[in-house]
């Protein structure tokens, strides 16, 4: 088994300072560093961590629609630390618009990505620096290597890994992935604690 599936060590607590970090009543903790942009349009759903320097964009929406959601997290989902998270744009008609993002639940975008993406699945690790182009759609169960490019429009299947610079397929997920996510972010949440 791949040594980005599973580790032989045991996680650490993460301990920040209480001031640092808003919890809301469905448990998710959100970085007073981090810059949420119309939170009015953004839905966390429970135990979501957004990360010091993240920054979601929840303002770039069409132009003319009253209040609608515009980005979609699931819960359990981690935003590391320096990610931006902006919803797909295009031209359509002469019209630049931007589209809905939906995240899904037990994901993990890694530090200093950037995701464009219309749809990530659940039980999704991203890895750092990646780059996941506009309307791409990452589905159910896969992995983003480090450092990957992902192109615009492209559809990323279940239990797959993707890697490199254009993204290519690298190899493919046990079917117990989901479990091994699931177990991840759960406990990755509960040891992320104040001190």
């Amino acid at each position: 088994m791949s040594s980005f599936i599973t580790s032989d060590v045991e996680p650490l607590p993460v301990h920040y300072e209480k001031t640092e970090y808003i919890e809301t009543d469905t448990g998710n903790k959100v970085s007073r560093k981090s810059v949420i942009h119309g939170s009015q349009n953004i839905i966390l759903g429970g135990k979501t961590i957004i990360q010091t320097e993240c920054m979601v964009r929840g303002d770039l929406r069409r132009s003319g629609t009253a209040h609608a959601v515009v980005i979609a997290v699931g819960k359990y989902c981690l935003l590391a630390a320096k990610s931006l998270i902006r919803p797909p744009s295009k031209v359509y008609k002469n019209i630049f618009s931007y589209y809905p993002m939906k995240i899904g639940d037990f994901c993990h975008i890694g530090e200093g990505s950037i995701v464009e993406a219309a749809q990530i699945g659940s039980h999704v690790r991203i890895g750092k620096n990646c780059v996941i182009g506009r309307f791409a759609i990452v589905k159910d169960n896969a992995v983003i290597l480090d450092n990957t490019v992902i192109a615009p429009n492209c559809i990323i299947p279940s239990f797959s890994v993707y890697g490199g610079n254009p993204g290519v397929l690298i190899e493919e997920l046990p079917e117990c992935w989901p479990q091994i996510m699931e177990r991840e972010a759960k406990t990755y949440y509960s040891l992320f604690t104040s001190k």
